[in-house]
């Protein structure tokens, strides 16, 4: 119940935020518009990496398979005189968004069962395959609406820009209840087992195949309406926005923030995305002070900003204390 109160009051305080937005420039607020999806993808990222223990590399084929899509049905309805605007728009939108989560979702089920007995660098090796094989796809696509180009492979893909701050931090907030309530739940815990130790969640009765391909897809769900959240916060889309570099910022976000530290990698989300953006004012130094940044967070975090092992122990001392007070004896000791 607490959790269900946690969603509707963050959904509230952001529809309150949204009329902000117009007093913000148009760029800033681009900005915290990226930060936002990348909290949703980098939150279901965390449901496969962090908390099932898997190692992903395809995060931004399933990213992909959910942008193009939901810019194809968008680009449909607008053709066909369903306005973008008002209701219409807001459910048309939304049909858009879920249709490109369900395809990913689908993509994630397809890449999970065949390949989800394998572990570790192998796991990570067909992952990364498979995001290479639907860029390429992607690329060499060339689909007509209505005898009009609008995907034309490597010559990208024009889309209307519909995203917007409210749609951004709901769905990411949608996001983070899911994947936390799931985790959390009795059920949940069959993530967690595989995560720990696979061979004795095996020995236990737990199906972990059957564990790590839900993770995909759910993962993968997120991943594809955050696809189609980033598809429309732009005018135009290519295949190049989809390598697997940008599976590793995804990746490098979850691993900083600490694997399966949900508010761990919010923040890394957060820190990373303002940091890349913020250095952009020196582009000759940028990488190299980037890389440098991330190498001395590693050498000094290892577990990263927020790692389990920190969650746990604020949330030990917020329920005991930093220190517990001793209580005094109700009889003094005698001496002597």
């Amino acid at each position: 119940m607490k959790s269900y109160f946690a969603l509707i009051l963050a959904i509230a305080v952001i529809i309150g935020a949204s009329f902000l937005t117009p007093m913000i420039n148009d760029y800033v607020l681009g900005r915290i518009i990226y930060v936002g999806i990348m909290i949703s993808l980098a939150v279901s990222l965390n449901l496969i990496n962090g908390f099932t223990g898997q190692f992903s590399l395809g995060h931004a084929g399933f990213m992909a398979v959910g942008a193009y899509t939901s810019a194809i049905v968008t680009t449909y309805l607008s053709v066909h005189g369903f306005a973008m605007a008002g209701f219409t728009g807001i459910v048309g939108f939304a049909v858009a968004l879920i249709l490109g989560g369900v395809l990913a979702a689908l993509a994630g089920l397809g890449v999970g069962i065949p390949s989800l007995r394998l572990r570790g660098d192998y796991l990570a090796i067909v992952t990364l395959g498979f995001n290479e094989i639907i860029r390429v796809i992607i690329q060499n696509l060339d689909f007509k609406i209505d005898g009009t180009d609008y995907i034309g492979g490597a010559r990208g893909f024009s889309v209307l820009p519909i995203t917007t701050f409210t749609w951004v931090f709901i769905i990411a907030a949608i996001t983070i209840f899911c994947v936390e309530n799931l985790v959390n739940s009795t059920y949940g815990r069959g993530f967690l087992a595989v995560r720990d130790d696979e061979v004795a969640a095996e020995a236990m009765g737990v199906d972990t195949t059957k564990f790590k391909v839900r993770a995909f897809v759910v993962g993968a769900f997120f991943a594809g309406v955050g696809g189609g959240l980033f598809a429309h916060s732009n005018f135009h889309i290519t295949p190049l926005d989809f390598t697997f570099l940008t599976s590793i910022d995804i990746v490098v976000i979850v691993i900083l923030g600490g694997m399966g530290s949900t508010v761990g990698v919010i923040l890394a989300a957060v820190v990373l995305t303002t940091l890349s953006e913020l250095l952009r004012s020196v582009p000759e130094y940028r990488m190299i002070i980037y890389s440098l940044l991330l190498i001395i967070l590693m050498i000094t975090r290892p577990q990263g900003l927020l790692g389990p092992a920190t969650m746990e122990r604020l949330m030990r001392r917020r329920r005991t204390g930093d220190q517990a007070t001793p209580q005094k004896p109700l009889i003094a000791p005698v001496e002597g």
